[in-house]
């Protein structure tokens, strides 16, 4: 599936986007969104950054709302971003945590989150380190509607669509282009829902890491369906050739059961993105980072703070992003 330009107004207002309508009750992975709802989701996002621009940031769009962040990892951008994002649409946040709550006495996560919506949350925004959690809460719960911000190794969707936007701010359409990620494949869950997100877009994904970080999951047979357009490669300076944009992973050592590199001397030198790799890449590429960054390791200083990076524009769409998921949550409940 390629992306239209049916939805690439260069201003659209918060009225312009009040008929658009979600197919899904929940976001749990980007392989159940469509194309026609990622149009709505990107068009959204820039109607949210509308508002916040025009400096109407706490417009009572979600009162009486109640949004609930349910999360049993860490986590400091996606869960102030989500906070952030609903108090400024005029909704209540209430933030829990596994530490010093009932899940320390034994609660389960499935009686956590019934409990959450007899109390009144509209939406359970929530991180987790099983795979699958979203899904058996989407499956349980009546009412409320289930994002999910992180499930073990599986799945990151809101990044994935923030990352997303992003290059297409920046690029335009994605069809045809070349997007890079390097580094720590197989653990990143942001790279699985970028990989389905951009295949919808028409993008070529080039996967680059050292062996012992590329994922076995794509494998040629997979070839036929939504992995189409990935290519593994473990030489960086080849991959970078022509990107239109390259992104870092982070080295996720807290989650590898065994050392993914000899050291990261060895991977600064074999696999860093610095500024004489990216002089291969077009011109006008991108670099970009899902944060949080091991400093100067997975990208060189020089090369975070240039012109090509859109890592802090990253950031502040992550913002508008989930207030536009916010919105249309509520509108499918509507």
């Amino acid at each position: 599936m390629i992306e239209s330009s049916k939805h690439d107004e260069s201003l659209v207002s918060f009225n312009d986007v009040q008929g658009d309508v979600l197919s899904i009750p929940h976001l749990i992975d980007l392989d159940d969104v469509s194309l026609e709802d990622l149009m709505i989701i990107f068009r959204t996002t820039k109607a949210m950054k509308e508002v916040m621009r025009s400096g109407a940031e706490k417009r009572a769009i979600l009162t009486g709302d109640c949004v609930a962040t349910l999360f049993y990892e860490s986590s400091t951008r996606t869960r102030a971003s989500f906070e952030l994002a609903a108090k400024r649409l005029g909704a209540h946040v209430i933030n829990v945590s596994s530490l010093g709550s009932s899940v320390d006495k034994g609660e389960s996560l499935s009686d956590t989150a019934s409990t959450l919506e007899s109390m009144g949350a509209d939406v359970i925004v929530i991180r987790h380190s099983h795979s699958g959690a979203p899904y058996l809460l989407a499956k349980k719960l009546q009412r409320t509607s289930i994002i999910n911000a992180g499930d073990g190794q599986h799945a990151h969707p809101t990044q994935a669509l923030l990352d997303i936007y992003t290059m297409r701010e920046k690029l335009g359409q994605l069809k045809s282009k070349k997007v890079v990620i390097v580094g720590d494949v197989i653990h990143s869950r942001v790279t699985r829902s970028n990989i389905l997100g951009l295949a919808k877009m028409g993008a070529q994904v080039v996967l680059c890491g050292p062996p012992t970080l590329l994922p076995s999951y794509i494998a040629p047979q997979f070839g036929k369906s939504v992995f189409a357009n990935v290519e593994l490669t473990t030489n960086v300076d080849e991959a970078v050739v022509d990107a239109d944009v390259v992104m870092a992973l982070r080295l996720q050592t807290e989650r590898q059961k065994i050392n993914g590199v000899t050291s990261i001397r060895e991977y600064t030198k074999l696999w860093q993105v610095n500024a004489e790799r990216m002089s291969k890449a077009n011109h006008n590429a991108i670099v970009m980072h899902p944060g949080p960054m091991n400093g100067s390791v997975e990208i060189s200083k020089e090369v975070a703070c240039s012109e090509a990076s859109s890592i802090d524009d990253q950031v502040g769409n992550g913002v508008a992003i989930r207030m536009a998921l916010l919105y249309l949550m509520r509108k499918n409940r509507e």
